[in-house]
Parts: structure tokens; C-alpha cells; sequence
């Protein structure tokens, strides 16, 4: 029992860095905040790194072979997912940059915050890798796959707000360009699941 429990809370670290990463990126573009958005944000990644193995499961051990087909594609589509929004953002950052909005406060804070849309994107790309969980714990009952999961998310939810947390520090001193640094970290973010999935580094 205790070997299962550390060998969970070790995968749910391992797989909750981009996750990180991309916390990190949203308190930078949005260092204002409040406690209840944190926890909603890191939620949605939580849930999502908890949907993707117990998904991955139930694909190995009933089509694994459709599976295995869709599994090349994984760092195909987090590449694509995270190019669009960090490009997305790094092109809004440099726009207003450019026509001057800080005279606008609202407008620039407006810009600036993470849309649901675009968490929900974040999440599916950064979480998408954790299908690959489901060879690993093929073996499992779907109870045992349920619980591992679970762990994942809730280690995923303490490591997101500690992005989110140490993203809002930084943002807070580099308001003017965060949207570009938090756009350049998911464009990053998303070559390396790429380079890591496509070459199995």
C-alpha cells in the first residue's frame, strides 16, 4: 500500500511540471489574482491530469490497439494546442506594447486574463501526455486506477498553486511584458512535450 501511494504522488509530480510551468505563466499575466480563480484554474488542470489516466486505463484495457494509434499523435496535438495560445499571447502582448495601451489599465488587465477557453485548452494540453499513464497502470482494478488518479490530481492541485502563487511574485514586477513572457513559456512548454513524445526522451 505504501509502495502504490509513493509511486503515485512520484507520477503526479512528474506529470504536473507543465502544469507548473503553465501556473507560473498565469500568475505572471495576471498578478492581481484572487485565491478563489487560483484554486478554480489549478482545479481544472487537477481534474484534467485525474481524467487522462483513468481515460488512458480504460483505452489499454479495452481497444488497446486504437490506442496505441492515437498515442503517436499526443505530442502532435500538445505542440499544436499550446503553439496556439502562447503564440496567441505573445501576439496580443507585442500589439499592445506597441499602441501604447498602459494608458488603459482595465483594458491591459483585460486582455491580459486567462479565459476559460483557454484554461480548458491549457489543461487538455498540458494533461494529454498523462494518457500514456494508462500502459503503466494497465495492471491495476479500476478501483486502484481510480485512486492513483486521484492522487495525481490532488498532487497536481497543490503544485499548480504553488505556480500560480510564485507567477503572481514575478508578474507582479514585470507587469509590462508579462503577457509576452507568459506566452513564450507556453510556446516552450509545448516543444518540449514534442521533442520528449516524438523522439521518447
Amino acid at each position: 500500500m505504501l509502495q502504490f501511494l509513493l509511486n503515485s504522488v512520484l507520477l503526479g509530480v512528474g506529470l504536473a511540471m507543465d502544469a507548473f510551468s503553465i501556473s507560473v505563466a498565469n500568475g505572471i499575466i495576471e498578478p492581481d489574482m484572487k485565491k478563489s480563480r487560483m484554486i478554480k484554474i489549478a482545479g481544472v488542470y487537477a481534474f484534467a491530469q485525474f481524467l487522462m489516466p483513468v481515460t488512458g486505463w480504460f483505452l489499454v484495457t479495452t481497444v488497446a490497439e486504437i490506442f496505441a494509434a492515437f498515442h503517436k499523435l499526443i505530442p502532435w496535438i500538445a505542440l499544436i494546442l499550446l503553439l496556439f495560445i502562447g503564440g496567441k499571447m505573445v501576439f496580443e502582448g507585442i500589439r499592445d506594447r506597441k499602441h501604447g495601451d498602459k494608458k488603459d489599465d482595465t483594458k491591459e488587465k483585460g486582455t491580459a486574463k486567462l479565459t476559460w477557453g483557454a484554461l480548458i485548452v491549457q489543461g487538455i494540453a498540458t494533461s494529454i501526455d498523462a494518457l500514456s499513464v494508462g500502459f503503466t497502470i494497465a495492471d491495476y482494478t479500476v478501483w486502484r486506477a481510480f485512486a492513483a488518479s486521484l492522487i495525481i490530481g490532488t498532487v497536481t492541485l497543490v503544485i499548480c498553486l504553488l505556480g500560480l502563487i510564485f507567477g503572481k511574485k514575478i508578474g507582479g514586477r514585470f507587469v509590462s511584458t508579462a503577457t509576452i513572457i507568459g506566452g513564450a513559456i507556453l510556446i516552450l512548454i509545448g516543444i518540449e512535450i514534442f521533442v520528449k513524445g516524438f523522439f521518447g526522451l
